[in-house]
């Protein structure tokens, strides 16, 4: 055995005796996630007031989500290192006071430009938080029935998170105004940031001191905004707008030159070992294709319960109530419990295959469809399925690491969640406004009267959710394949420890190393 192996082994990387106060950092941090989740549905609510009070152009109303996503998805990386490097306690605390300013700063917007600029800013301190939250969660939960019980509670939050958003932000903007949509995030971080700072310890020895890797930074932010771009571009431009185009070739460019330099430089910003590892590369693959699917419809359903089905705002929000109890209990009571008895790719695979059955039956969406006869069991088998697969990914992902790469490692996640949301949004969209642009032009020749025409234009959306909905039951189909193919780690109290480097296998963050 080596000198330094052999130090490794006398000093551990986690502190034999678990943190005695981790369930109740576990209260503040699932808040601040919360927040940030809330955050990415509860605008789009508010929006068509927010644009008709700052005045803001149809052109340029896709600016408040685009800021937002371009300068979270884009920043992750740096975020998750950042954590790395300053420790995760003190990048969350910063991440949510920096939050919780720019979400005033958007609640005070008295113009387009201070819109988006505190958007943009929400987006930076987003970056920040998002990962250091999830890996505060890997170092200071390490027995594996705890981590499972944690990363159940977190799965639940992240997935369900975004339907809440729906229910608050038609609340706040029915029955006070769009401003508090931003205002609300203020109590939430501040409560969730004196938490952390009283209640949090993070283990020491787990930060990652190497000097920041420049090129990496910005290869790969310039990479995931051009891609991010492109997509967003793609939904309003079409994919054949030149600038589009150009957005997709430059992110390739940058994105490859990123991994390049990755392989040659001596302290990278993603250490490569963190992606090829084949159950965490397995694991952002496909959380990343579910993300795509969700995302998309979310966006459907809102519509279609709305503008075809005549909810209101708050009404549209508990419709979706059911996925949220599908979700909680997928992640806390069967992913949970199954955990630490069965392999992450059998709970994962079928969790994929259960909501691809949900969305199955919302290909059968018409206009007259009975919400209680089609929606509800649809609902609950997608919230049940993709709660049952987001807790053992969210665990796995970050199991095994070392240490010192658990923030960029927390931030692959939530990249590929948040890129995913990208394509997942332009690329269903884009497939349902041509079905339904064909559809109308197939039918609108026969309508006679103004009535029969509102009827044909009703018909056409449904037509174009239904035909990107398939789309969607075709990528959970082959998220299910890669979860059970490249997953591959078994139960976690039996597993060795992988993704390490070879002789680090003593600084791994997971409890029982049997070998």
């Amino acid at each position: 055995m080596s000198e330094t192996a052999s130090k490794a082994r006398v000093i551990p990387a986690v502190p034999d005796e678990p943190d005695p106060g981790r369930w109740k950092a576990l209260v503040f941090i699932a808040l601040a996630q919360l927040m940030v989740v809330l955050d990415a549905t509860i605008v789009n609510i508010a929006l068509p007031s927010a644009q008709q009070d700052l005045g803001i152009s149809d052109g340029n109303r896709q600016w408040v989500v685009t800021a937002y996503a371009l300068a979270f998805g884009g920043l992750l990386l740096f975020g998750g290192r950042i954590a790395d490097l300053w420790g995760r306690k003190k990048a969350f605390v910063v991440g949510l006071g920096g939050f919780a300013a720019a979400s005033a700063l958007g609640g005070a917007a008295t113009n387009e430009a201070m819109m988006f600029g505190a958007r943009a800013l929400q987006g930076v301190f987003g970056a920040l938080l998002a990962p250091a939250a999830l890996s505060l969660l890997a170092v200071m939960f390490t027995d594996a029935k705890e981590r499972a019980k944690a990363f159940g509670i977190y799965g639940a939050i992240a997935g369900g998170g975004g339907a809440v958003g729906l229910i608050l932000g038609g609340f706040l903007t029915e029955y006070l105004d769009w401003r508090w949509t931003f205002f609300v995030n203020i109590p939430f971080a501040v409560v969730a940031a004196a938490g952390a700072y009283f209640v949090v310890r993070e283990p020491k020895g787990g930060r990652n001191r190497s000097p920041l890797d420049i090129p990496g930074v910005v290869l790969s932010t310039l990479g995931l905004v051009a891609l991010v771009y492109g997509f967003t571009r793609a939904e309003s431009d079409g994919w054949s707008d030149a600038v589009t185009v150009g957005m997709f070739v430059a992110s390739a460019v940058l994105l490859l030159a990123f991994v390049l330099v990755e392989s040659k430089v001596k302290a990278p910003l993603l250490p490569l070992r963190v992606v090829t590892e084949r159950n965490r590369g397995g694991i952002y693959l496909s959380l990343g294709l579910a993300i795509i699917a969700m995302f998309g419809l979310f966006l459907f359903l809102t519509y279609y319960l709305q503008i075809v089905k005549g909810y209101s705002p708050v009404k549209t929000g508990f419709a979706f109530l059911p996925m949220i109890a599908g979700m909680i209990t997928g992640s806390t009571q069967i992913g949970t419990r199954l955990m630490t008895r069965v392999a992450p790719r059998l709970l994962m695979g079928p969790g994929f295959l259960v909501a691809a059955l949900g969305m199955l039956l919302l290909t059968q969406l018409e206009i007259g469809s009975s919400y209680a006869a089609l929606l509800l069991p649809a609902m609950l088998l997608l919230g049940l399925g993709m709660g049952t697969a987001f807790m053992p990914a969210m665990s796995l992902a970050t199991q095994g690491v070392e240490p010192r790469d658990s923030g960029v490692a927390s931030a692959m996640v939530n990249t590929s969640q948040q890129v995913g949301g990208a394509i997942g949004t332009a690329l269903l969209n884009t497939i349902a406004a041509s079905a339904t642009t064909s559809y109308i032009a197939d039918h609108i020749a026969g309508a006679t009267s103004r009535s029969q025409q509102q009827l044909i234009q009703l018909q056409g959306q449904v037509q174009g959710y239904t035909s990107a909905i398939w789309f969607a039951v075709g990528i959970l189909v082959v998220a299910a394949a890669i979860a059970l193919t490249l997953v591959n780690a078994g139960r976690p109290d039996m597993t060795a420890a992988t993704g390490a480097d070879e002789g680090a296998a003593d600084e791994v963050q997971i409890p029982v190393v049997a070998h």
